[in-house]
């Protein structure tokens, strides 16, 4: 089951910054607010995860294919032997490639991988994890349900995941959102069951269990939590929002465990809210702090009855270039308020706070600006990260760097889109229907290269490089007729889907992810490349995985989906060949932090700093070092 060859790559093209007087002077007239440059200095290697090989072995028809990791920390002229059961099957070491296509091998092989560096063989990978029917399974246990006061009754499905290492071993484990079946959108009055969340390993061992308690309501945009190693200990801790009566993984309760602050028609806009991490191993609680901001007066958000109010995001990002930071979000209807959080030694610090209200940042169109979820991204090229909030950035000193003033939207994407051009761009969508449709900009300046007709409320936004025959990242939208090139001109037929995003096949130009299936974008019609079996999507219409993403095998990225009847988180890998070599995307910054952010509000798919697709350069390798 072999794929073409991808296209030749050629040589890396060096970024170059625009100087900060001619990105000003591109902005004159465009109704655009850009914050002075900061003069700081690149920064140094960035903390990642401390990885195992990831090996898996994914069979088919044909025999088996074998794929690994090539981590951030591996030499760049690293070679790699594949072993079954301790006897060889390559005849010369595999050197263009992290992958290896074992014909007529049967499903139950068992694989090892050495690398070789410098010459001599290292020791054994991890075993290979087995995709025997294409697919893992994962046992979850859904939680008991329950009745609300009202006297409806409630299931639980599995929603949104993420994945860090809890334990230290190496592998990667999953954080999993259980959402009762009447968690509410905010609009949307009426009591919820309670958020309950699980930490697990990959064989299915429930490590933990929190449950988020009555006093936090259950929806998409209530309960964003983040996965990842803030202090650098080895092992992932996991933040949220919590408040009175939540119940850690030890089963201690934060605050009160008899209040009951949910009004009658169940929303909660009373009572203590609470910042919360917890150890990866374990689900303790080690330390909860005032959440930041308070809710303060509820109209003060834009109406009474707690639509706005309770419009949280969340994400991470390395702030200081080196080490990562929690950001925790409110609103972005009207007032917006990112609070960043280091956590050391055991307890929080807060490193800044943006407020669209206070007196630095008001009057700038710095409101009203955010989208349904966030981004991060090094969007200036100083080396550390900043916060793309919809249609603003906030830099990574906690200053406004831009906004368009262009308002909200659903679905927002940053990367490499337009790689003959310096720098990351920026594709975004928009709801209100006097604002462009969807445009593309300069992610360092918020310049607007270019956009589509206004008129609709533009719900769905696609960024990435799906069709070879143009070059970058192609463009697309629910409210538009046309496949947009990165150069906006029209290329004629849409993709069939304005979902997610997945690379899949053996070349670098990226599939389409939708519902349960994977498909790859032709100019006269889609070719399906992979249907779920026995698996349901998420989050309604938006037809969400549980999470895709390179969390195994080489750079191309898994999907995970629930089972229908939720007895287990289902993962497909990737059966294709490849010949295109890359670092693992784990190891990539930007791609990583945006898995950890993929759970927050709309769910959005993840993209590295740099170009993967048709004609690509020779991929840049990461500068990072492990804890």
């Amino acid at each position: 089951m072999k794929h073409p060859h991808p296209h030749p790559r050629s040589h890396r093209r060096r970024r170059v910054l625009l100087p900060a007087v001619t990105a000003a002077a591109a902005l004159l007239g465009a109704g655009l607010t850009l914050a002075a440059p900061d003069s700081a200095d690149a920064a140094t290697a960035r903390q990642v995860e401390k990885l195992d090989r990831g090996v898996v072995s994914v069979h088919t028809a044909d025999g088996n294919l074998i794929s690994w990791r090539w981590l951030g920390t591996d030499p760049g002229d690293v070679s790699f032997n594949v072993y079954r059961a301790g006897t060889k099957v390559n005849a010369t070491p595999i050197t263009g490639s992290t992958n290896y296509f074992h014909a007529g091998a049967p499903e139950q092989a068992d694989y090892t991988v050495r690398a070789v560096v410098g010459g001599q063989e290292q020791g054994d990978s991890v075993n290979a994890v087995q995709f025997r029917a294409g697919y893992k399974d994962v046992p979850i246990s859904p939680p008991a349900g329950g009745t609300t006061p009202d006297g409806v009754a409630y299931t639980y499905e599995a929603n949104d995941a993420s994945v860090g290492d809890l334990d230290g071993d190496g592998a990667l484990d999953f954080v999993l959102k259980w959402q009762p079946t009447n968690a509410k959108d905010n609009s949307q009055s009426g009591y919820t069951g309670n958020t309950i969340v699980d930490g697990i390993r990959l064989d299915g061992t429930r490590l933990w269990r929190i449950d988020l308690g009555r006093n936090i309501r259950s929806g998409a945009h209530y309960t964003q939590f983040q996965v990842y190693d803030y202090d650098g200990d080895g092992r992932a801790e996991v933040a949220m929002k919590t408040a009175d009566g939540t119940k850690d993984g030890t089963g201690a309760v934060i605050g009160s465990s008899s209040a009951d602050h949910r009004n009658s028609s169940g929303y909660v806009l009373s009572g203590p809210e609470y910042l919360t991490m917890f150890d990866g191993r374990t689900g303790k609680a080690m330390q909860s702090v005032d959440y930041v901001p308070a809710r303060g007066t509820v109209s003060s958000w834009g109406d009474s009855y707690g639509n706005r109010v309770d419009r949280f995001l969340a994400g991470t990002a390395y702030l200081d270039g080196s080490r990562p930071s929690l950001i925790m979000a409110r609103g972005y209807y009207t007032r917006t308020v990112i609070a960043a959080w280091d956590w050391r030694n055991g307890a929080f610090t807060r490193r800044w706070t943006f407020d669209t209200n206070s007196s630095t940042n008001s009057g700038k169109g710095y409101d009203g600006q955010g989208n349904h979820s966030l981004s991060v991204a090094d969007v200036d090229g100083d080396g550390r990260d900043e916060i793309v909030y919809g249609a603003m950035t906030v830099d990574d000193n906690g200053s406004g760097l831009w906004t368009t003033r262009l308002g909200h939207g659903d679905a927002g994407h940053v990367g490499d889109l337009v790689p003959s051009r310096a720098g990351l761009e920026y594709f975004k969508v928009s709801e209100d229907s006097s604002k462009p449709g969807s445009w593309m900009a300069d992610a360092r300046t918020g310049a607007v290269l270019w956009q589509t007709a206004s008129g609709a409320d533009n719900g769905r936004g696609v960024a990435g490089d799906i069709h070879a025959g143009s070059a970058g990242a192609e463009a697309w939208s629910a409210s538009d007729t046309t496949l947009r090139s990165a150069t906006g001109a029209s290329l004629g037929r849409e993709p069939s889907s304005v979902n997610f995003l997945s690379w899949w096949d053996g070349d670098p130009v990226r599939e389409l992810l939708d519902g349960t299936r994977i498909d790859k974008y032709g100019t006269s019609g889609d070719t399906r490349l992979l249907t779920g079996s026995g698996v349901a999507s998420n989050n309604g219409t938006k037809a969400t995985p549980v999470l895709s993403g390179d969390i195994l095998g080489d750079w191309r990225e898994e999907v995970v989906w629930r089972t229908s009847g939720n007895t287990a988180l289902r993962i497909y890998s990737t059966p294709y060949e490849t010949s295109t070599k890359i670092t693992t995307l784990l190891h990539d910054t930007q791609y990583r932090t945006a898995l950890a952010w993929q759970n927050s509000g709309y769910n959005q798919p993840p993209h590295p700093s740099f170009f993967i697709g048709n004609a690509m350069p020779t991929a840049p390798r990461p500068a990072v070092y492990t804890p």
